[in-house]
Formats: structure tokens, C-alpha cells, sequence
């Protein structure tokens, strides 16, 4: 992706935060409503819905029985890092293939993304890792350690997704605290600062 660009952290106080759009994305059940909810600094806009004998055969709730509401257009939060000179503005994406028509509009204006994902059901999380490799957008992968447990390494679920670019950063984390979706927040600052200096950088 080219043409966007985004503030260093060292940001004059007086400077007004930059808006930046990130998308949490990923597939059903992976975390990203409890993600938004974390960390917004507002009360977050949800669009659950119970999941009713309309979604039987559809949704695929195999390993994760228990859930018994869904996204259904977007979560939307935002939190303002004032280290970082920005306000984000976080679209969390609705998980169901049935909904996936809705993702190329929420990737309108996007600067980056975390994709979360699930290891025990990491087949669910290749169209998102797709979607935004094919499109050029810089993501983060976010491996959510539910019950704060994850069996594998950053490694190897780096090699499990297949990933086009193998500097992309896997990252640990609990989307049940702040401080893990804060730090994953930033690393994606930081990638996304990075791919747009490089271009600079190769033009002399």
C-alpha cells in the first residue's frame, strides 16, 4: 500500500492527535468485539445479535459452542495515544462468511489492521490474512492467548499461516487486557511508520 502517510512519535504537545483508521479483523469468535472493548476510550458501538436457527448449518461454532452472540455490521472504538500522536479509530470486522461482502467497505480509508487468530482453530483465520495480503494493506497478526495459554510460538504460527511477508509480526496477547491490545496497537504503528519511510528511504 502507498500513498498514506503517518506522524513520527515525537509530536509537539500542542499538535492535535492525527486520525488513523485500523481495522481488528478476523475470523468468528477470535476476540476482536472483546478487543475493541478493552481498549476504547468510549463506550464502544456494537452490533451483536443473538445467534438464532437462522445461522444453524451457516455459522460454524465448532469449538466454540458457548457463544451465543455475533457481530453483525462492525464494532467501532477509538483510543487517542498521546505517546504516539494519533487517535485511533478501531473497525472491528463482523467474522461469518455470510458478512465478509462488508469488509471491502470497511477497508476504505483503513491504515493498517490486526488480524486476530484463534490457534485452536487457525484454518478460520486464512481469508483474513488473505484478504489484506492480496490487498497490500500492513497488518499485524494477533494470536489470542484464551485462558492466557498459547501452545505454540510466534514462529510457528508465523509458518502455519503461510505468510507472504515474513516480517510480519506475530504478535502474543490477551484481548481481555489493555496492556497487550495497547502494545500490539503500537507495534502496528510501528510497521506501518516503517513501509512509509521505506519508499523515502529507496528515493534517496
Amino acid at each position: 500500500m502507498s500513498g498514506y502517510s503517518l506522524p513520527v512519535y515525537d509530536v509537539p504537545a500542542s499538535r492535535e492527535p492525527a486520525p488513523v483508521k485500523i481495522l481488528i479483523a478476523g475470523g468468528f469468535g477470535v476476540g476482536k468485539t472483546t478487543l475493541v472493548e478493552t481498549i476504547s476510550e468510549i463506550e464502544p458501538l456494537r452490533t451483536e445479535e443473538r445467534l438464532t436457527a437462522a445461522g444453524v448449518g451457516v455459522d460454524d461454532l465448532d469449538g466454540i459452542e458457548s457463544k451465543t452472540v455475533t457481530t453483525v455490521a462492525m464494532d467501532f472504538g477509538r483510543i487517542t495515544l498521546t505517546d504516539a500522536g494519533v487517535v485511533l479509530y478501531l473497525f472491528g470486522t463482523p467474522g461469518q462468511e455470510r458478512f465478509w461482502f462488508m469488509w471491502e467497505d470497511l477497508l476504505k480509508g483503513a491504515l493498517g489492521a490486526i488480524v486476530l487468530v484463534d490457534t485452536r482453530r487457525l484454518d478460520r483465520s486464512f481469508p483474513a490474512v488473505d484478504f489484506f495480503e492480496s490487498r497490500g494493506l500492513p497488518f499485524v497478526i494477533g494470536a489470542n492467548c484464551f485462558h492466557g495459554e498459547q501452545p505454540y510460538t510466534a514462529q510457528e504460527i508465523g509458518a502455519a499461516l503461510h505468510l507472504r511477508d515474513p516480517d510480519t509480526p506475530v504478535l502474543m496477547l490477551d484481548a481481555r487486557s489493555r496492556h497487550d491490545v495497547r502494545a500490539s496497537l503500537l507495534a502496528l504503528l510501528d510497521r506501518l511508520i516503517v513501509k512509509a519511510q521505506a519508499p523515502a528511504a529507496a528515493g534517496g
